[in-house]
């Protein structure tokens, strides 16, 4: 009678695990992962390459489609942007890093270092540079083109 008890207990075990692990996902809910993000359950999309699949001219996925010619330019449009366009008068501050000089929340770039110093003060003529990346973390870049004692 004991071993009919033992041999019912570790059926029921084997059972109840069995049933745990046997979950596929189809038409339930997928069970969270450890993290807490449910299973990717779509299927991958297909691959341009596979056989039997053929890219219409123009997709995206097809490297010999036509290639969309530049944009026309208007012949009165200058080949660079005009130089000289700012002037900017005012004392020189120092920057929070090393080398990097102020003027009225612009950052000074280029121009002669020997008039563009801390507490000198200075008329600049350059242009805004907005996408110019710099170490110096502050003030909008300014393209310095001329220098002179302000």
């Amino acid at each position: 009678m004991r071993t009919l008890r033992l041999a019912v207990s570790a059926l029921a075990v084997c059972v109840a695990l069995s049933a745990c692990g046997g979950q596929d996902g189809a038409g339930d809910t997928p069970t969270p992962t450890p993290t807490g993000a449910q299973p990717v359950t779509s299927p991958p999309s297909p691959d341009p390459s596979t056989p039997g699949v053929t890219p219409t001219p123009g997709d995206p996925v097809d490297p010999t489609g036509p290639a969309l010619p530049p944009p026309p330019r208007p012949s009165n449009a200058p080949t660079k942007p005009p130089t000289g366009g700012t002037t900017l008068t005012g004392t020189v501050t120092s920057g929070v890093e090393p080398n990097c000089l102020l003027l009225d929340n612009y950052l000074l770039v280029g121009g002669p270092r020997d008039l563009l110093k801390p507490g000198a003060k200075v008329t600049v003529t350059g242009r805004v540079q907005r996408d110019l990346l710099t170490t110096c973390q502050q003030g909008t870049p300014f393209l310095v083109e001329t220098a002179r004692r302000g």
